[in-house]
C-alpha cells in the first residue's frame, strides 16, 4: 500500500528523507551485528545450557530463548558491550522458571557438545563420570554447581543471576556437593577442591 502526502509541489508519493535511509542502515547494521553476535556465542552459551538442563534439546531451547529476549534488547545492548551477559542471566532467569514449574525433564540424552576434538582417555572418562553425577542432581543444584565452579561466578553474582538468596547458593551447593561424593566417590579429587571454594 503506497501512501501519499500533500507538498508544496502536489500530491505524491512520500519523499524519502536522509534521515529514514539513515535509520534503514542503523536497523541493518544492528541486525548484522546480532547475526555476529550470534554465531560467535552459540557454542559457549550451548555448554552452558546443557549443563544447566542436562538436555541437549532444553539447552538448544533455553539458548534459544535467550537469544530472542537478547534481540528484543538489541539496540541497548549492542554499543555497551553487555550482550552476553544480558543473554546469560535470561538463560539463567528462564531456567530458575522452568525448574519452579517443574518442566524440566531428567533424562540422559545425547553427547555434550566438544570445544575441541582431541581429548585423552582419562579426560573422556572423568567428563562422562561428571556428566552423569550432575544429571542426578536436581535441576536447582545443577544450576548452582554450573555458576559457582563451571562460570566461576561468586555466591552473591550466583544468588543475582538466579534471582535466590545467597543463603540459598550456600544450602544447595553443600547438598550438591555431598551428592555428588555420595553418587561419584571417584570425583572426590574434584568435589574436595569444590567445597573448599563453596
Amino acid at each position: 500500500m503506497t501512501y501519499y502526502v500533500f507538498s508544496s509541489t502536489g500530491l505524491g508519493p512520500p519523499r524519502r528523507h536522509a534521515d529514514d535511509r539513515t535509520e534503514e542502515s542503523r536497523m541493518g547494521s544492528a541486525d548484522d551485528d546480532f547475526d555476529v553476535f550470534v554465531r560467535a556465542r552459540t557454542h559457549a552459551l550451548l555448554r552452558s545450557a546443557y549443563l544447566l538442563t542436562g538436555d541437549q534439546h532444553l539447552a538448544e531451547d533455553l539458548v534459544q530463548s535467550a537469544f530472542a529476549r537478547t534481540h528484543q534488547a538489541w539496540s541497548r545492548l549492542r554499543d555497551t558491550g553487555n550482550a552476553e551477559a544480558y543473554a546469560r542471566r535470561t538463560m539463567y532467569h528462564l531456567q530458575v522458571s522452568w525448574w519452579r514449574r517443574g518442566r524440566v525433564a531428567e533424562v540422559l540424552a545425547g553427547a555434550l557438545p566438544e570445544g575441541g576434538t582431541s581429548d585423552h582417555a582419562g579426560t573422556v572418562s572423568l567428563r562422562l563420570t561428571l556428566r552423569g553425577a550432575l544429571l542426578k542432581l536436581s535441576a536447582k543444584q545443577r544450576a548452582v554447581l554450573v555458576l559457582r565452579f563451571f562460570e566461576d561466578h561468586t555466591e552473591s553474582e550466583a544468588a543475582d543471576l538466579l534471582g535466590v538468596t545467597v543463603g540459598t547458593v550456600k544450602s544447595q551447593t553443600a547438598k550438591a556437593l555431598a551428592r555428588l561424593r555420595a553418587i561419584a566417590p571417584e570425583l572426590a579429587e574434584i568435589t574436595g577442591r569444590a567445597g573448599g571454594l563453596s
